[in-house]
């Protein structure tokens, strides 16, 4: 597959369509995802037009980002979300299996109250190795029709991660190469059908407990990612300093590139230190420019991370996420 920048893959395929159909539109063919209701170009009224993410990648303000049961096929969850920390979450996680169809009323719902949708899709049947051999091919060119159909910016981190050998991809059964290789097979049938609406994040795990395996050789290239998207948690073992947490991999991944960072899924342990580790994830955050923000995961698994498990840490979550510099509508950056 060849490898195609934002700029020239959206070029490229609105010449492509203007030559054959008259036009850089979609062409209706395929559903806009599992739930076609909305129809095709629901995402704009000038929808031949894909749409421009660029504001998106570096904004002024932080994400206030959340990973809520349901969220965003419904919204139920953020909005109770919203009414414990007293504020609105303008980035959305949820978790797809490779091989479900494109939640095309997930990404409407959030962008409806001024979020951005986040979906971390999860090869667990179908290895690197064979999406890297165009295994996945046809699925994959499906979904991401289904994607620029919509014309909603969504942002995707493809097998994250990487570099744990708990992960179906990690280390213990993926190499780097055939990482990058699957990597750069997805994001360039992407580019193919003018999908460029598309924000990718490139995310591992914070490399503490895995300090034996280098992350240059898993990256895929500039040219193939907008966003650094670490994922670490605060835990008993580590102390609470931020960058005891995130230094070592955010210093890494500064030898081989300067794309900005997010945090893409974090939380705190429930503790009588949560209050202290949610001060270092607010300061650590605001205290870096080139970090766009975080995602709260508020979940009850394999550790109790949901943030009403601990009243006083959720008073003071709340405190700190009334600071004007995080959250803003995404619709409006």
């Amino acid at each position: 597959m060849r490898f195609l920048p934002r700029t020239r893959a959206v070029l490229s395929s609105c010449l492509l369509a203007t030559l054959l159909l008259g036009g850089c539109s979609p062409s209706g063919d395929e559903p806009a995802g599992p739930d076609a209701a909305g129809g095709p170009s629901a995402g704009s009224a000038g929808a031949s037009v894909p749409y421009d993410v660029v504001p998106l990648l570096k904004p002024a303000k932080k994400y206030f980002g959340a990973a809520v049961e349901g969220a965003p096929h419904s919204m139920k969850g953020i909005d109770a979300y919203t009414g414990m920390v007293g504020k609105q979450p303008n980035l959305i996680e949820y978790y797809a299996a490779w091989g479900d169809g494109f939640d095309a009323t997930g990404v409407r719902n959030a962008w409806a109250e001024g979020a951005l949708t986040l979906m971390s899709w999860e090869p667990f049947d179908t290895s690197p190795a064979d999406i890297a051999a165009g295994a996945s091919d046809a699925y994959v060119k499906k979904y991401a029709t289904a994607v620029r159909e919509l014309n909603l910016p969504v942002v995707i981190s493809f097998a994250d991660e990487f570099n744990g050998h708990w992960e179906k991809w990690g280390t213990g059964n993926t190499t780097p190469e055939e990482y990058v290789a699957a990597w750069r097979r997805v994001h360039d049938t992407f580019a193919d059908v003018g999908a460029s609406n598309v924000i990718w994040a490139w995310s591992p795990n914070i490399v503490n407990p895995v300090g034996e395996v280098e992350l240059e050789p898993y990256y895929p290239g500039d040219g193939y990612v907008d966003w650094i998207g670490l994922i670490g948690y605060w835990t008993i073992e580590e102390d609470g300093a931020f960058d005891s947490v995130f230094g070592p991999t955010r210093d890494q991944v500064r030898t081989f590139t300067g794309k900005p960072m997010l945090l893409l899924e974090t939380a705190a342990m429930a503790g009588e230190r949560r209050r202290a580790d949610i001060r270092s994830l607010f300061e650590g955050v605001a205290a870096d420019d080139d970090m766009l923000g975080f995602v709260w995961f508020n979940h009850n698994k394999r550790a109790d991370w949901r943030l009403e498990a601990s009243p006083p840490a959720l008073e003071e979550f709340r405190r700190l996420a009334a600071d004007d510099r995080f959250g803003f509508d995404v619709r409006k950056p």
